[in-house]
């Protein structure tokens, strides 16, 4: 039996609150190696971030698949649990609110910051 991939992601749940989650992607066996089904992708950008940086809540609007390459980010909910993704990780931003909601940074979204002594550097795919 193939095991799919878990993808660590920040989601929202029913009452429009940021969560973590694991999402399942499955997985076939092609020879020797297991694959995912083809994930279509809007496109791709390389982003930096000096240490220090930090934002304020937010939402990720479009959903984002991020691979860490270098240095450390804090991912924090609005409840003060967070996760931190160290180079060679990768999760997806896919928390959104639904229609008819209005943001409020005291109640919905995550923050992030680069934490360490590293410059960070991601890859965002759009998915």
């Amino acid at each position: 039996m193939n095991k799919p991939f878990k993808i660590p992601s920040i989601s929202t749940n029913e009452n429009g609150i940021s969560v973590f989650i694991e999402i399942d992607f499955e997985v076939e066996q092609r020879g020797g190696l297991f694959l995912s089904h083809q994930i279509t992708s809007k496109n791709f950008r390389i982003r930096k971030s000096d240490v220090g940086y930090t934002t304020d809540f937010h939402l990720a609007g479009d959903a984002t698949f991020i691979i860490i390459q270098k240095g450390s980010l804090k991912i924090e909910l609005q409840n003060g649990d967070y996760e931190i993704f160290n180079a060679g990780d990768c999760f997806i931003a896919q928390d959104n609110l639904l229609e008819n909601i209005i943001f409020d940074n005291k109640i919905h979204g995550h923050k992030a910051s680069v934490i360490g002594n590293e410059t960070l550097q991601a890859i965002h795919i759009k998915l």
